[in-house]
């Protein structure tokens, strides 16, 4: 029945505005996937392929193109802010393979901001200060300093992340300028451009690669968290796809370039050897461009990449616990902030936990590793979801993208990567963490009979 009075409905009282158009909603996904990635482990693949370190970004790019594929037609499909988890209980309604994939979702978060958390501690840092405090420590501070602003409260403005996405771009297009002067006035090193550091070809050098693609990929990550905007966005059936392909063609577009300039003008070992290799290439660029304003930029995008991720963590946990997935406690607010307390205060202390026992790349290499797998659920989600039919309009990926985005998230996650066996036991020590609090959360309320 039509409402003729002027009020509002329940229904309108509680739903989200939709306020995102399509301009907005594209520059929120590049915004989501610019950041640490690119920023701080550059070098470190570059360090697992040698000079052709643009391939493992080609790489990368292709498969997040497949997987968004998926997630175009998912938030088509069920408009909704619930992401991977949304999309997994509806195709396969296991309650506990949701939860595992949601907490995969959140420690992915977690293991983003700690990378970031050691890429603020190492040579961006090191440009403006002189400062003899150890690497590990700064990092914590850093984690904890974060935690503070997620307690008070961080606007959540699309239009401040506009003006944070701008900020992180010019950084990057500050890499691509100086590029293309050192290629005008015949500076670099071309050769270095087809170096392969694997000995030999064949099974080591398809291992490099690989191991160097899922490093990459860490980059790419972000655009599955735009999903979550889908019940603010304007006829989501419609912006979305235009806006995550062109986030990612955008992004890998610069991804790519950067990679190119950055193995132009650098070798692979200082790359290697530097937590702020884009800074490298500044240095090497033979522009007259002030380092410390780079290393500012760098820190700030790195900062804006770990306060984004720290704050999706907590609110999934807070999410979590407030559909008695996770005990209730970590639901709890505080009275005056409306900040979740309990839910910032153990995404905190495992964010320090990954600080004080990996670096970069490995923290990096296990946030990638974390999203392939949940990428592999939703590809397959995708098959399985096309027997459920909607009574609207939706994007349709044609079957063979979600079944190749299936097979080569499961190929970068697998041991053909050639990743340390840290980083599976790390991953491996997080979902243990979270089955535990399933498991204790699932005794609870059947002492309690609910």
């Amino acid at each position: 029945m039509e409402n003729t009075t002027g009020a509002s409905t329940p229904a309108e009282e509680t739903s989200l505005k939709r306020v995102l158009g399509p301009k907005l909603l594209i520059l929120f996904v590049i915004g989501d996937i610019l950041g640490t990635g690119i920023y701080a482990t550059t070098g470190k693949v570059a360090g697992k392929v040698g000079g052709a370190l643009w391939l493992p970004f080609v790489i990368g790019f292709v498969v997040a193109v497949l997987t968004a594929a998926s997630y175009v037609e998912l938030v088509g499909k069920y408009p909704r802010a619930a992401g991977a988890a949304l999309y997994t209980q509806k195709a396969f309604k296991l309650p506990f393979l949701t939860f595992i994939v949601a907490f995969m979702v959140m420690c992915s978060g977690l293991s983003s901001a700690s990378a970031a958390a050691r890429a603020f501690s190492g040579d961006y840092l090191g440009e403006l200060t002189n400062n003899s405090l150890p690497p590990t420590l700064i990092s914590i501070l850093f984690i904890l300093v974060l935690a503070g602003l997620n307690l008070r409260g961080v606007s959540e403005s699309v239009k401040t992340n506009v003006v944070l996405t701008l900020v992180e771009l010019t950084g990057l297009v500050i890499i691509l300028a100086i590029g293309a002067w050192a290629v005008m006035t015949g500076g670099g090193e071309p050769s270095r451009l087809t170096d392969f550091e694997a000995d030999g070809t064949g099974y080591a050098l398809i291992t490099s690669v690989l191991g160097a693609t899922a490093l990459a990929f860490f980059a790419f990550v972000g655009f599955e968290d735009s999903v979550n905007m889908a019940e603010e966005t304007k006829d989501p059936g419609r912006t979305f796809p235009r806006a995550i392909f062109i986030g990612v063609a955008v992004t890998g577009t610069i991804y790519v370039l950067v990679a190119l300039v950055s193995s132009l003008l650098v070798d692979s070992k200082t790359l290697e050897g530097s937590s702020g290799p884009l800074l490298e290439v500044v240095k090497a660029g033979g522009v007259d461009f002030p380092h410390r304003l780079f290393a500012l930029i760098a820190l700030f995008a790195v900062t804006n990449s770990a306060l984004i991720n720290i704050m999706m963590a907590s609110r999934l946990c807070y999410g979590m616990a407030n559909e008695r997935i996770l005990p209730r406690g970590m639901a709890r607010v505080l009275p005056h902030r409306r900040t979740p307390v309990v839910g910032i205060l153990f995404v905190t202390l495992l964010a320090i936990g990954l600080v004080s026992t990996g670096e970069i790349e490995g923290l990096g290499d296990t946030t990638a590793f974390l999203l392939l797998c949940v990428f592999a659920v939703v590809n397959i989600a995708v098959l399985v979801l096309r027997r459920d039919r909607v009574d609207h309009p939706h994007f349709r990926t044609p079957t063979a993208l979600p079944v190749l985005g299936a097979l080569t998230a499961l190929v970068l996650a697998g041991p053909l990567a050639d990743r340390p066996a840290e980083v599976y036991i790390r991953a491996a020590v997080l979902v243990a963490i979270g089955i535990g609090l399933w498991v204790v959360n699932k005794v609870v309320l059947r002492v309690r009979g609910e």
